[in-house]
């Protein structure tokens, strides 16, 4: 190969291999402690019977990281808990926390009225918000969340409710973005928020 060929090929190289290289580079995933549910397609938004008993909706929170929960007031454990670790995140983020807003769906509107949900939901925090409906309203968003709820029958008449049991951040523009098992500790919760408050 003459000297000319081979200096013709080493100006080439470069333009050669960027050929062979993608145009542009894999968009990096954010580092959740949760489960990143980016561009899943369910969930969307909504409107309940908040506990001031004004109709809000999903969509009026646009702006703000929204926490969302399905749980009952009569819940022995893991609805306390989880409200509970919510609560110590905000207290986490400081001034940022003004840019959560936690939201808990009564799976059980038989019992769980507004004026149930007010007595029970800002004990956690002031800022928290209790949502209920008619049944067949929450069976609707609970299952656009795929959310499993089964009635469990007790003594004396009285039930409980098996239900599923992690949580979901929605991002400040609407959409899902995390899906926090239960059990998730306050910090690795404010870290997930602080991500999607930027």
């Amino acid at each position: 190969m003459s000297r000319l060929l081979r200096l013709i090929c080493l100006a080439c190289l470069p333009w050669l291999l960027a050929a062979c290289s993608p145009a542009e580079p894999p968009a990096q995933k954010l580092p959740f402690k949760g489960s990143d549910l980016t561009g899943v397609a369910f969930g969307g938004d909504f409107a309940l019977l908040a506990d001031d008993g004004q109709r809000v909706a999903l969509s009026d929170y646009r702006g703000k990281v929204v926490a969302l929960f399905f749980g009952y007031t009569h819940c022995p454990d893991v609805c306390p808990t989880t409200m509970l670790e919510y609560a110590a995140a905000r207290r986490a983020l400081g001034e940022d926390g003004r840019g959560l807003q936690v939201l808990f769906v009564s799976l059980d509107p038989a019992r769980d009225t507004p004026a149930v949900l007010k007595g029970y939901v800002p004990h956690f925090d002031p800022t928290f918000v209790g949502l209920t409906g008619t049944a067949d309203e929450v069976a609707a968003v609970a299952g656009r969340f795929k959310i499993v709820a089964n009635r469990v029958e007790g003594e004396g008449g009285g039930y409980t409710l098996d239900h599923s049991a992690g949580s979901y951040l929605i991002g400040r523009d609407g959409q899902l973005r995390v899906y926090q098992a239960y059990g998730t500790p306050a910090d690795a919760l404010a870290h997930d928020i602080r991500i999607l408050l930027r």
